[in-house]
């Protein structure tokens, strides 16, 4: 990696342990994410396969890493099984998934075969996926790959680029991205998805509300981990836009998109009898969903 090179997103491949972790083990009815394992590599998947187990190590630096993955898996299963009932209930042509980390929809989704799937995201991170997904066969009807760092690239360009046609309906999938993102940039981003969806579009969205319990505990995260010598997911990438629900629901009515559902995540763990100790994390976490009129 060239110096000032951003590397790959750490917190993609936390998520990822988390949903491997989950796998055949949480809302087994609800959620599967057999690809999630395969793409991680062997030294990501130990502490898996530990919490897999219940295996819980005295060593402190494993302790800390071990801790990071099964909270993880508490909160991204919820959330990913609310995306992906969304993504069901609002089958549109094309699909667009904005940041998309280490997402294995397109792999795993048998619902996506008369889908046009486009992946934006970092090219640091997406290099990372793609060498990881290998010679994978997607399930989409065409699945593409487009690198854009949106911090400098215009997002427009880079779906003008792919052939998103802006006259079809288009489902838009942005998780876990908002909080990370500086307020002018979520605005930005928004005003781009907007004028690219015809009447009908859906936005799912994910995001993190206001919580000084919440922040405080990355904070404390961050210094646990340091002083184990771990590396933490938050250095190099913190959070920067925390909204209320009332607030998104502004957001996206000021895009020209109406709010149809807007939950938190420790209430669709209650539906789905997933665990709730991680009440606070469950709790600013949220799902929008938002059609364009």
């Amino acid at each position: 990696m060239l110096v000032g090179e951003r590397a790959a997103s750490r917190t993609a491949v936390l998520v990822c342990q988390g949903r491997a972790a989950a796998d055949g083990r949480l809302a087994v009815e609800a959620f599967a994410d057999p690809i999630a394992t395969e793409v991680l590599r062997e030294g990501e998947r130990a502490v898996v396969d530990a919490v897999r187990a219940g295996a819980v190590p005295g060593n402190w630096k494993e302790r800390i890493a071990y801790e990071s993955v099964a909270s993880c898996a508490t909160v991204v299963v919820p959330r990913t099984v609310a995306i992906d009932a969304a993504i069901r209930a609002h089958p549109h042509p094309q699909l667009v998934i904005l940041g998309a980390g280490l997402d294995a929809r397109p792999w795993r989704m048998s619902e996506l075969a008369d889908v046009d799937v486009t992946e934006i995201d970092h090219p640091a991170s997406q290099r990372d996926k793609q060498e990881r997904i290998g010679a994978r066969a997607s399930l989409a009807r065409t699945h593409r790959f487009q690198p854009a760092d949106l911090a400098t690239a215009s997002l427009d360009d880079a779906l003008e680029s792919t052939g998103h046609d802006p006259d079809a309906p288009t489902t838009w999938l942005w998780e876990g991205v908002v909080p990370y993102l500086h307020r002018a940039d979520v605005e930005r981003t928004l005003a781009t998805v907007a004028a690219r969806s015809m009447r009908g579009s859906t936005l799912i969205v994910s995001y993190q509300t206001p919580s000084v319990r919440a922040r405080a505990g990355r904070v404390v995260a961050g210094v646990t981990a340091r002083l184990g010598g771990v590396p933490t997911i938050t250095a190099g990438e913190p959070w920067h836009t925390l909204l209320s629900s009332g607030a998104m629901a502004r957001l996206l009515t000021d895009a020209g998109f109406g709010v149809q559902t807007d939950e938190d995540l420790l209430a669709i763990a209650e539906r789905i009898g997933t665990p709730t100790e991680q009440a606070t994390s469950l709790r600013n976490g949220r799902i929008a969903v938002a059609v364009r009129h």
